[in-house]
């Protein structure tokens, strides 16, 4: 047997982590067993669907790389043949019209729930001879006897008994199929063989198991990923930050980070933390999912995040990131090669935001130096250090590293102090405070004119505060 799963996102808003973490789940055990992976879009609440979010789901899809081998399919697109296996079902005697009215409906609720039942229809119209002509619903007859067992590829066993589930809704006065039907449907006509979603749907699979066999048609095996909590216990919503995944992008996120966060929320492999995208594919075993939820914790996904971005390759991050600083307006032609000044970066930051922002100073000179900063490195003898090692620096020819770390040192030989003494103010004067890498470096690729500017900056703010 061929396995196929499918994703089958509802595009009533953006793609959300939990959903993208359930994605990923059904995408790695497709390519775990040489399956077929589907991306589906039940788009059948016509009011709530829109362009837009099914845009933003196939976004999402390519930026984290689920490639999928069919789709998109839209539930829209086949109502036909929704109708058809409900007329077949009608046809069977597996389903049936039912002409209770709305307010019948809530009246009994009320009374069940005030005699603390569970509230459910309660089969009125069943083996009644409804007028196809008058306004009604389809409902498909459930079972009243038996269980319906799920062999859940997480839960383990879940046993529901018949009598607990009511005849549900399967087509609607106004004639559009319910999402329980097209469920069902599509997944047999798409050849799904495992179901994998969220435990939010674990109250319909019953429903759908008895469907499926009032079709004779076989049933695929499920798996129910656990919810996904923030770090106070919460479900997991914008409070606790981005949800959106495309937010995870203008964030600075890499989206190989986030996939290897999302895989490990609720799965593990021994201690290891951090995953290629052939190991995953390699070691997923939905059998190792933790039945309980999984708290959100942005600070790991920094942590994780900082990772890739310390073993990407410059070249790509430097791409990356010079969208992030072209999008401030920071004048990125004439100054030293981006890969190179990301390369000596990136070791200081946790996402490609942060990463661009402390590479700002090797283009642009600051504002204002930062007065911790300034207050710690300009102390006595500051002035004379910056005035003598600029002097020398302005008459360097060659501007490379070796050439600028003796000069330095020659500096600090002269005045017969510290090394720091030197280094401090003259970091400060032209990093403005930001974290740079070691100085000789970051004057090279600062540039010599950028720098003399910037060392002359300094001593005229030191000169005004004495």
């Amino acid at each position: 047997m061929t396995v196929k799963t499918r994703f089958a996102p509802s595009p009533t808003g953006y793609l959300h982590v939990g959903g993208a973490r359930t994605a990923l789940f059904s995408w790695l055990y497709a390519r775990r067993h040489a399956g077929q992976f589907v991306l589906r879009i039940e788009d059948t609440d016509l009011e709530r669907s829109t362009e837009d979010s099914v845009n933003a789901i196939l976004d999402s899809m390519t930026w984290l790389g689920l490639d999928y081998d069919e789709g998109p399919y839209y539930q829209t697109q086949r109502f036909d043949r929704y109708n058809e296996v409900i007329d077949q079902l009608l046809e069977r005697g597996q389903a049936y019209r039912c002409t209770c009215s709305k307010e019948r409906i809530d009246r009994l609720r009320e009374e069940q729930m005030a005699n603390k039942q569970k509230p459910r229809y309660d089969g009125h119209c069943r083996g009644r001879d409804v007028d196809a002509s008058l306004p009604h619903v389809v409902r498909f007859l459930n079972p009243e006897q038996g269980d319906v067992t799920i062999d859940d590829l997480i839960r383990g066993r879940i046993v529901v008994a018949n009598n607990e589930l009511d005849d549900l809704i399967i087509r609607r006065t106004d004639g559009s199929p319910t999402y329980n039907l097209s469920v069902v449907v599509d997944d047999h006509d798409m050849g799904i063989t495992h179901v994998i979603r969220g435990d939010d749907h674990i109250n319909n699979t019953p429903r759908q198991i008895n469907m499926f066999e009032a079709m004779d048609w076989p049933v695929p095996a499920f798996g129910h990923v656990p919810m996904i909590l923030g770090d106070d216990g919460a479900r997991l919503s914008k409070r606790h930050g981005a949800v959106n995944v495309m937010q995870y992008q203008k964030d600075g996120f890499l989206p190989e980070a986030l996939l290897n966060y999302l895989v490990r929320l609720g799965w593990s492999h021994g201690d290891q933390e951090l995953f290629t995208r052939e190991e995953m594919i390699e070691l997923f075993d939905l059998g190792a999912v933790n039945r309980s939820p999984s708290a959100f914790n942005t600070e790991k996904l920094i942590w994780v995040n900082a990772q890739y971005i310390k073993a990407a390759d410059p070249v790509r991050l430097a791409e990356l990131v010079g969208g992030f600083l072209e999008s401030d307006g920071v004048p990125i032609a004439g100054g030293a090669p981006l890969a190179h000044v990301v390369d000596a970066q990136r070791e200081r930051a946790g996402t490609l935001v942060e990463l661009a922002q402390i590479c700002r100073f090797y283009y642009e000179d600051f504002g204002e130096i930062d007065a911790a900063a300034a207050k710690k490195a300009f102390k006595d003898g500051a002035e004379q250090a910056l005035s003598m090692v600029r002097e020398k620096l302005a008459g360097l020819e060659d501007w490379g590293r070796a050439p600028i770390h003796q000069l330095i040192a020659d500096t600090v030989a002269e005045l017969g102090v510290g090394f720091g003494r030197v280094a401090m103010p003259l970091r400060v004067a032209v990093t403005g405070g930001a974290p740079s890498p070691d100085l000789d470096l970051t004057l090279h690729l600062v540039g010599k004119t950028a720098t003399l500017r910037r060392i002359d900056a300094a001593i005229a703010l030191i000169q005004g505060r004495t």
